[in-house]
């Protein structure tokens, strides 16, 4: 992402990972079979919503508004590991596939907790 105006979100390590992330679900949901319809979009809502939540906490103002979407941010990245799980159970993608995206899932929610408590501290000292 090396544009030449680059927003404030693209800095950040956890937008990077949630990158990652959505595009290793992505390769996942193009090679599950038909008829899992309603498990595959609850992943791909799942993870474009961390992305997107990711980046709306970034540009907002108030740290307690911060907090808030980096909180649903990382819920929807916390949903898209189980989501992952279900796809492992019915065996319904490669575990190297799994093992990559549930990997990044794990490292994105680490990440977009601590931006939630850094936006949680700021709003208490301020």
């Amino acid at each position: 992402m090396d544009h030449p105006y680059p927003f404030e979100h693209e800095r950040l390590d956890a937008y990077r990972v949630a990158r990652e992330f959505l595009a290793a679900t992505a390769r996942i949901l193009a090679a599950m079979p038909r008829g899992e319809a309603a498990v595959a979009d609850q992943l791909r809502r799942a993870a474009d919503s961390a992305l997107l939540n990711l980046g709306e906490g970034v540009a907002r103002t108030s740290p307690r508004d911060k907090a808030r979407c980096y909180d649903i941010a990382r819920g929807s990245a916390a949903e898209s590991a189980v989501a992952l799980d279900v796809l492992s159970i019915r065996g319904l993608a490669t575990r190297g596939d799994l093992q990559v995206a549930r990997s990044l899932a794990y490292r994105l929610v680490c990440l977009i907790g601590g931006l939630a408590r850094s936006a949680r501290r700021r709003g208490a000292a301020g």
